[in-house]
């Protein structure tokens, strides 16, 4: 909690949205007074099971944006594990977080239920400290969407990591609903959508945080299984935006991923972007014509996900359905959140897409091969 003797912004506007919560959505307990849902998260496809890792990382070089302080951020590493027996699963949350995300989730994502879950009780695929595969793996990041947590990137991550890759999510504190740091909990700043300020603020924190982890990385206890040589990031919504401009400007990152994020915040960089790109998008976001505008003449691979909406790239693609079959999440909420078709078949297209993509530009060395010899970038 703040330390602060007198309330800080993140405070105040984390005041307003539960109590705005409770004004509007206090009919939740009543849809739910059958005991919580259980909600459950699917397993990846590839065959490896997943180790997971979690590390709070400062930046003694950079003030934080959002409130006073030097800059501190969250990731979770995810690998190929070489057995998961004895080590288990990890939450999608901390329990202070779901506690957190249980108040702040119909203001963050409008449509989803004040009460009924127990959102401290959804695992996830990835098991706790498990011994990592040897061999040295191409790394990914992963920057989530606009007031999301990291955690909300899980399943993608989890299926790329079963398939042989390392993968990082990056939490970004103060744009996140909420992060538990070392020192305390971190709140939104964001109370509706950013204004052009805010969300160019929000982009460059982004971009920085994810050089900054990549400065980091060769320091982890995972060091020894991440081929440094071979690095993709990939993102959604303003995650996708921060993840063209990081691999723009970061001449580390060799291909990336933009799962519906606006690419006209900075027009001439992108345009001039010579490294492979993948771009999806859906059919229901409310911002399409915006987003078709700001994508032209990026050169980039293009998929259009029919009947689908902008949430359907996180793990509310998994979780909105479940909740709606529990009666906590009405038809329209889906529709609007993941669009009102198969999720299962529209995942199943992200995540066959974006793996195949990354097999492509960022190859696992064959057997007999040293990662030295290993191919950093392929021509789009």
């Amino acid at each position: 909690m703040s330390t602060h003797p007198v309330p800080s912004r993140r405070t105040v506007a984390k005041g307003a949205l539960l109590g705005a919560a409770a004004v509007l959505f206090g009919t939740s307990a009543a849809r739910a007074a059958e005991g919580p849902a259980a909600l459950r998260l699917p397993a990846p496809t590839g065959p490896h099971p997943v180790g997971l890792r979690t590390f709070a990382l400062t930046d003694t070089s950079r003030v934080d944006p959002w409130e006073p302080g030097v800059r501190q951020v969250m990731i979770s590493v995810l690998y190929p594990a070489r057995t998961v027996r004895g080590f288990r699963r990890a939450p999608q949350l901390t329990p202070a977080e779901a506690r957190e995300f249980a108040g702040l989730a119909p203001l963050v994502r409008p449509g989803l239920p004040a009460a009924g879950v127990d959102w401290g009780a959804v695992l996830t695929q990835g098991h706790v400290d498990a011994p990592p595969l040897p061999g040295r793996r191409p790394v990914l990041l992963y920057t989530p969407g606009g007031g999301d947590s990291r955690t909300l990137g899980t399943t993608l991550a989890e299926d790329l990591a079963s398939h042989g890759r390392i993968v990082v999510l990056v939490d970004h504190p103060g744009d996140a609903s909420q992060v538990e740091l070392p020192g305390g909990m971190r709140w939104t700043v964001l109370t509706g959508p950013p204004d052009p300020a805010t969300f160019r603020t929000m982009i460059d924190t982004r971009v920085a945080d994810l050089r900054f982890v990549l400065d980091r990385l060769g320091g982890l206890p995972l060091a020894p299984v991440m081929d440094l040589r071979r690095i993709g990031v990939y993102g959604h919504s303003a995650g996708g935006t921060a993840a063209v401009h990081a691999l723009a400007r970061d001449g580390r990152i060799v291909a990336g991923v933009n799962l519906e994020g606006h690419l006209d915040l900075d027009p001439d960089l992108v345009a001039g972007l010579d490294r492979p790109l993948l771009m999806f998008r859906t059919d229901g976001f409310e911002e399409s014509a915006r987003i078709e505008r700001s994508w032209a003449g990026v050169r980039a691979r293009r998929v259009l996900l029919p009947h689908a909406n902008h949430w359907i790239f996180s793990d509310y693609a998994y979780l909105v359905p479940q909740l709606q079959a529990a009666g906590l999440v009405t038809a329209g909420a889906r529709a609007a959140l993941v669009g009102p078709g198969d999720p299962a078949a529209a995942t199943a297209v992200v995540r066959r897409g974006v793996r195949s993509f990354f097999d492509r530009r960022l190859p696992a060395a064959p057997a007999g091969t040293s990662a030295a010899d290993s191919p950093r970038r392929v021509s789009q």
